[in-house]
């Protein structure tokens, strides 16, 4: 994956009438987690932004409530491609991944995000484009293709995630499906229903008379 580079600031004074003003002056709110877990009772110090929540067994994770201007995250939201997030807070860096964007219903403008810190030993899923390639051979005898998943679930390390997942068509017939269960790709595990169809070469009315003819 590529990396994106991102800078935020502690963010302390929390509720919805921070977080409106916040959006006021075209700033976002967000919450980074993932962290490693800790032992209860907790120890350690807390950094600005940084709140202990318990989770089970005596153990905790640290979330940090963080704030970043709208214009920083504009290329890192409003494209099709993913990241890898190299996010600089509290005068460290940690490696996260997007996990997900909250929208205002009517305006469309970016409400909330959440980042997932991640490490190069415990997995993440992510959804990463589809790319097709290739000249099917159900085109070639006039079928249409069409492809129904723009993006796949994988579950891998983060370094190992490519950018894109890379399917050929070449020999995907007419009136056929490539589903989820056909794919297999190293390092990644694939998160979809093995069912779920990517890809078909849809019969076209000029396919089905020919076929007739034939």
């Amino acid at each position: 994956m590529k990396t994106y580079q991102l800078s935020a600031e502690p963010r302390t004074n929390l509720g919805k009438k921070a977080a409106k003003a916040l959006r006021e002056e075209n700033l976002i709110p967000v919450v980074l987690n993932g962290g490693e877990p800790v032992a209860l009772p907790f120890t350690g110090t807390l950094k600005p932004g940084e709140k202990l929540v318990e989770i089970a067994n005596n153990r905790g994770i640290i979330t940090t409530d963080l704030v970043v201007k709208a214009e920083d995250v504009r290329k890192l939201l409003y494209t099709p491609d993913i990241f890898a997030i190299e996010l600089t807070v509290n005068g460290e860096k940690k490696n996260a991944v997007l996990r997900e964007i909250q929208f205002h219903p009517v305006k469309d403008t970016v409400l909330h995000i959440d980042l997932l810190e991640v490490t190069d030993k415990k997995p993440v899923v992510m959804e990463v484009p589809v790319q097709l390639e290739g000249h099917a051979e159900g085109v070639k005898a006039g079928g249409k293709l069409s492809l129904s998943m723009k993006k796949i679930k994988v579950k891998a390390l983060y370094t190992a995630i490519p950018e894109r997942v890379v399917i050929n068509i070449d020999h995907l017939g007419l009136g056929k499906t490539l589903q989820i269960g056909d794919l297999h790709f190293d390092g990644l595990e694939l998160m979809n229903a093995k069912n779920a169809v990517v890809c078909a070469v849809q019969l076209t009315r000029a396919a089905r008379g020919a076929a007739a003819k034939a």
